[in-house]
């Protein structure tokens, strides 16, 4: 059996009943939000779809964006939007690297290398991700 994505990590942010704590990315989904499509299950405390997918229904506390990556086998991708004003690129940089899922770290701190060479030419992208990640 794979690890689970969240593994015995009593600080990350996700829930104590969360598919994350006993599963590996991959073998549950993300919702945006509680939804009928994934009804709570009383009987162990657990979402999961009609078809028995488990679901984690808090995104931002997982770190992964939602999608059905378990019934339907979605991609587990990250698009990395800087903001328009350079001021706020390192506090961006900051919140999206510290909540990110790490198995997508190394995707993140590639796509910032390369768009922060090029939507400012005037910072230097290993210093700007330094700053972020201290």
């Amino acid at each position: 059996m794979a690890e689970p994505f969240v593994n015995d990590d009593v600080l990350h942010r996700a829930c104590g009943i969360c598919p994350s704590r006993s599963r590996a990315v991959g073998e549950f989904d993300v919702f945006e939000r509680p939804s009928r499509e994934c009804p709570f299950n009383p009987a162990d405390g657990h979402r999961y779809t009609a078809d028995g997918t488990p679901v984690c229904v808090h995104p931002d506390k997982v770190g992964l964006p939602a999608a059905r990556y378990k019934s339907e086998g979605a991609p587990l991708s990250v698009t990395l939007e800087l903001p328009a004003d350079e001021s706020e690129v390192i506090p961006y940089l900051r919140n999206l690297l510290y909540g990110a899922a790490p198995v997508l770290l190394e995707s993140l701190i590639e796509q910032a290398s390369a768009e922060i060479t090029r939507a400012f030419p005037s910072l230097d992208a290993v210093t700007t991700l330094r700053r972020a990640l201290s």
